[in-house]
């Protein structure tokens, strides 16, 4: 069997992530247009954007359980399996829509735990039904990006979805504006799924003589139970934030949480333009016990994280309440719990990348440190709201302090999975670098100096560009290295 070369695998990566960061943009470009007609008091308004947030937690989480681990977990089967690739994926496939049917089922007659406040509409109820092709979506795409077809994840999550949830947004303004989120989010997640199925049997095919065996079935579940709940609980530490608020805060402080959220999970959406290419290079060099090449890519691509998130944090940050303001006057109050959710992000990468080679060599220790994050950050959370009652500040405070507890835990973790999987591999594991804060020095200078002498419209068309020029060419200049490098060239040489 031929072996890849170590600079194969990090060109490997960096094509991946190169076209998923494209998909960033695209995402960039989608995302606010959403938050502008649903922000609008005249259309929905905060309080409908902190109900639909609130059912959106529990929806989104239910098809990440109900993808059994799949998402990450299938590149392995695959790897380690002489079958039929589309029987291998068939498998994964029907347990996922077994569990998300019921599931959806489930909520329909119960769906008290998606609306906390109580208040829903009949057409709101539907949004359950969004479960089984969100689960199915995420196992499609998994498969695809275990052939390297990363482009097929960019038109479904950055082109297809977001674009038609910013669209039907604006048509169910004039249609049904009391549901028109609901029925909004349901129509991209269908369209999202019809992009993702067409590539992936295209690719895979229709699955031959497979017929479902309880059996196996059983055994799959057993499996891949540690890995869904590493994949639900990292999911969940960037949405337990919003199902707390909904208990002890307002639905206006709870949307405008989620609008802060929303700008401040574009950097995280960095993080999946490496996630999907990541796994395929981290099983074959398993199979072939190359542990210093893992040690290796899981740094390399940790750098290129960090710095990318640290930059487009900075970017913005720095003239953070004019970014809320775009979405309305009511969001500004929400730039403190931007500013630690951004911070989050960039204390994550860490713990991402760590993860990424955890869940196939440590996968039980691994879930372990997630129960013990996730538990961390709410009670951190529920002992910061707490602290916001005790001292009578106002709701939004409340909405920071849930922000400041993710940025701490998500800290920790990236400190405790590090460690863990340098001593499993016998090698460093470390993607910091000084060149971060000799970038983020400069550019800080210049966001202040444009939040100090420049008017709104300004600081946002002139002082974020600003930013992140000066960042990129420090990080460019003092920080990269070639093997760093790669990650902007279209093509390497073998």
């Amino acid at each position: 069997m031929s072996q890849q070369s170590p600079l194969d695998d990090i060109a490997a990566l960096a094509k991946g992530g190169r076209i998923n960061f494209f998909g960033f943009f695209l995402r960039l470009a989608a995302r606010i247009p959403f938050l502008f007609i649903a922000g609008r008091a005249d259309a929905y308004g905060a309080a409908a954007l902190g109900r639909f947030a609130s059912a959106l937690v529990v929806i989104e989480l239910t098809a990440m359980l109900c993808t059994m681990g799949e998402k990450r977990g299938l590149a392995q089967r695959l790897s380690e399996s002489d079958g039929h690739p589309a029987n291998i994926v068939a498998d994964g496939t029907l347990l996922a829509l077994l569990t998300s049917c019921g599931f959806a089922v489930l909520f329909w007659l119960f769906p008290a735990p998606l609306f906390p406040g109580g208040e829903y509409s009949p057409i709101d109820r539907l949004m359950v039904f969004a479960i089984p092709p969100l689960a199915l979506t995420e196992i499609w795409l998994a498969g695809l990006a275990y052939r390297y077809n990363i482009a097929a994840t960019v038109r479904a999550r950055a082109i297809v979805e977001p674009w038609t949830l910013s669209i039907m947004a604006g048509v169910m303004t004039f249609v049904a504006p009391e549901s028109g989120l609901s029925v909004a989010y349901l129509i991209s997640i269908y369209a999202a799924a019809l992009t993702a199925l067409v590539p992936f049997l295209r690719e895979y095919g229709l699955p031959r003589g497979w017929r479902p065996h309880p059996g196996a079935i059983g055994r799959l579940t057993l499996r891949s139970l540690p890995l869904a709940g590493a994949d639900a609980i990292e999911w969940g530490t960037r949405r337990i934030d919003i199902l707390i608020l909904g208990f002890f805060a307002s639905p206006t402080a709870v949307g405008v949480y989620y609008v802060a959220q929303q700008v401040a999970s574009l950097p995280q959406k960095l993080k999946t333009s490496f996630e999907p290419i990541l796994g395929p290079v981290i099983t074959r060099n398993l199979k072939e016990k190359n542990y210093s090449a893992i040690a290796r890519q899981v740094c390399q691509v940790g750098f290129w994280i960090t710095a990318a998130q640290a930059g487009i944090a900075l970017a913005l940050g720095i003239p953070g309440e004019g970014v809320m303001g775009l979405v309305g006057p009511a969001f500004v109050g929400g730039t403190g719990a931007l500013a630690f959710l951004l911070a989050a992000e960039v204390a994550a990468a860490t713990a991402v990348v760590s993860e990424a080679a955890l869940i196939y060599i440590a996968r039980m220790r691994n879930l372990v440190v997630s129960v013990a994050t996730i538990s961390l950050q709410a009670a951190l959370t529920v002992g910061g709201i707490m602290l916001v009652e005790a001292f009578q500040l106002g709701q939004l405070f409340r909405a920071a302090a849930a922000a400041a507890a993710l940025a701490i835990s998500l800290a920790i973790a990236s400190l405790v999975k590090s460690l863990l999987l340098s001593r499993r591999l016998g090698e460093p594991i470390n993607n910091w670098r000084w060149s971060l804060v000799w970038a983020a020095a400069p550019a800080v200078l210049v966001g202040w100096t444009a939040t100090q002498f420049l008017p709104e419209w300004a600081e946002l068309a002139f002082g974020i560009p600003a930013i992140l020029g000066v960042y990129c060419w420090v990080i460019w200049t003092r920080g990269f290295g070639p093997e760093d490098r790669i990650l902007f060239r279209k093509s390497t040489a073998s």
